[in-house]
């Protein structure tokens, strides 16, 4: 899926390599979550991150055995790396809450 942040978004791609590869080792069941909640397919049984930009994380989530591209918005546009890691425990809390799942103690 083709991104819609801005062409000179502030992440380069060796970032966005360790982000989506610490999202999908270390992560898993969270961004499956996000997915489910956010990101408008409840039914998802995996998910994993693929890229992200400074307006949205985009993944790849199963859906009856398909692969469904699935693009969320950040609550706002992120200029620094650091703002990655808030906004996705962020909205980690969020998929939480609209679920009714406990969200883990290191959130």
């Amino acid at each position: 899926m083709p991104s819609e942040g801005s062409p000179d978004s502030p992440f380069a791609p060796e970032v966005v390599r360790a982000v989506t590869a610490h999202m999908n080792d270390d992560h898993a069941e969270d961004t499956l979550l996000i997915c489910r909640a956010l990101g408008g397919v409840p039914e998802a049984s995996a998910a994993r991150m693929t890229g992200l930009d400074d307006v949205a994380g985009e993944y790849t989530a199963e859906v009856g055995g398909e692969e469904v591209a699935v693009r969320i918005p950040w609550s706002r546009r992120l200029t620094e790396r650091a703002e990655i890691r808030r906004e996705v425990v962020r909205m980690y809390k969020e998929a939480c809450e609209r679920l009714g799942v406990e969200p883990h103690a290191e959130h």
